[in-house]
Order: C-alpha cells, then structure tokens, then sequence
C-alpha cells in the first residue's frame, strides 16, 4: 500500500554524504533539511569563486564562511540555528584538510574525527591509530574509517551497501561518493581485514 511505502522511505537510511565541488565534500549529522540548505549555499559559493577566480575555492576559506553564515543564525530573534553539524573534507593548493562545523558557529581542524550519535567509539578508534595514516594506503585508509565507523553501530547490525557510503577526495582524486553497489568492494575489503586470522597449527 501506499501508506506502507510512505513508512519504508521514512525508516530507511538517508543520505548524509554531499558532493560541493570537484575538490571538497561533506557528511552531516542533524537535520537534512538543514544540511541542504547549507549544501545548496556552498555549491554556489564554490561556483561564483570558479567563475571570477577560474580556481577552486580554498576549503578554509569555505569553511569559515559556513561557520559565519551559522553563527548569524543565532543572532537574530526570528531565525533558528541550523540544526546540523558538518565534516568538510576537501583537497587544495595547501593539501587535504578536514574540519567540523556547529550550529553555533565553531569550526575545528582534524587530521581524523567522527561526529553524530555513538561517535566516540570511532574518536577513540580514529585517536588510537591516526599517527600512522600518513604512511597508510588508500585502501588501509578506507579500511581504518570502517573500523571506525563499525564501532559505532548497534548491537546486531553490521555495515552493508545500506547503510554505508564510502567518499574520497585527495591529490588528483575529485571527490567521489561510493555507495549502493559501488560500496560494496570496500565493505568486502573491510571484512576480509576484520576476519580474524587463524593461528598455524603445531604438532
């Protein structure tokens, strides 16, 4: 029926992964509604600094202007904050960079960081092991987040092609999302790097 189909699109996983331009993404967690709003705001941005600069704007740049934007939200009686937090990840002349935006206005730089609800197991995983990510490959680096990102979920559920998305951007890498079919080689990755390894017998 068509209420039943109304209750499975409301249940479902949403999507929570944005592309803003060849060079820069975001994940959210909040309102996606909200996360639109702003996603719609810096996509615009991203074009108007193209068009007069023919040049990718600058992640901090953008991010500070996110962080400004949020910030009049809390000053004025008839607007609301925007309920959503924001990763920004993005690749630039000054190398890969990854910052957390607040509704309140804050922004914060990270080499490594997971935000939403149950998101400090994966900051205590990420904290753990981000020393050795510069040295790491992409395929370990991928596999490091899903670690991460497992840690987080409930009991009896397990990451699939539902409800993970995978998105990387880096050095001659525009940013790319991986999800539904196309996540599923780095769910099988992760699984065969989480399976554990069987001890050699001994006489």
């Amino acid at each position: 029926s068509t209420q039943s189909t109304w209750d499975a699109e409301l249940s479902s996983y949403q999507p929570k992964t944005f592309k803003l331009d060849k060079h820069m993404g975001m994940c959210i967690a909040g309102l996606t509604s909200d996360a639109r709003v702003l996603a719609r705001y810096i996509r615009t941005e991203c074009m108007n600094h193209r068009y007069v600069y023919n040049a990718p704007l600058a992640v901090q740049k953008l991010v500070t202007r996110v962080a400004d934007k949020s910030q009049k939200c809390t000053q004025v009686a008839s607007k609301r904050p925007f309920g959503v937090g924001l990763l920004i990840a993005g690749f630039d002349a000054s190398g890969p960079s990854l910052y957390q935006t607040c509704p309140s206005g804050q922004f914060y730089h990270y080499h490594a960081v997971a935000i939403g609800a149950r998101s400090q197991s994966a900051k205590t995983y990420l904290e753990k092991h981000f020393e050795s990510f510069n040295d790491s490959s992409l395929e370990e680096l991928v596999v490091h987040c899903l670690k991460a990102l497992a840690s987080t979920c409930s009991e009896g559920v397990e990451l699939n092609q539902q409800n993970t998305t995978v998105a990387i951007v880096g050095k001659n890498h525009d940013f790319t999302v991986f999800d539904n079919e196309q996540v599923v080689k780095w769910i099988d990755l992760f699984a065969v790097s989480a399976a554990p390894t069987s001890e050699p017998m001994t006489e």
